[in-house]
């Protein structure tokens, strides 16, 4: 049995983190001290390495808590549910790196066209495109 923070050095996730986790229902100790210490087994140990892994991935603690459900119920899910929920999660990350690539695109643009030369901030050319929303189209000279 490993108490919060054995578990805690273990893992590299902290007391409040593990109670959070607690609170979701992501993590449950399997007992407690007479003092209200928090006990939780070895599994908790490979559970919690399973959601590091899955948030190194990109799921949510929503997300990786239906995993954890699909794990635990193995004989009554399929894997294409499973599948299905990373195929779902490329499709926001690929979604969200679209987004990514605009955004740096723009702030490129701006930031290229800025000279950042010591002119009063009221001639600045990047404030005036957030505030014309007028799209910068070349490099102004200072």
């Amino acid at each position: 049995m490993y108490k919060i923070g054995e578990l805690s050095r273990l893992t590299g996730v902290s007391n409040d983190t593990l109670r959070y986790y607690e609170k979701m229902e992501l993590i449950l100790p399997a007992d407690r001290t007479a003092a209200g210490y928090r006990l939780y087994e070895p599994a908790a140990l490979e559970r919690l390495r399973f959601i590091q892994r899955a948030k190194m991935v990109g799921f949510t603690l929503d997300g990786i808590k239906e995993l954890l459900s699909l794990r635990l119920d193995k004989a009554h899910h399929s894997c294409a549910e499973v599948k299905q929920m990373t195929e779902d999660k490329l499709s926001e990350t690929e979604q969200k790196i679209t987004e990514l690539r605009r955004i740096k695109d723009a702030l490129k643009l701006m930031n290229d066209a800025c000279c950042g030369g010591d002119i009063s901030a009221e001639h600045c050319t990047i404030l005036q495109a957030l505030e014309t929303g007028e799209p910068i189209t070349q490099e102004v000279s200072c």
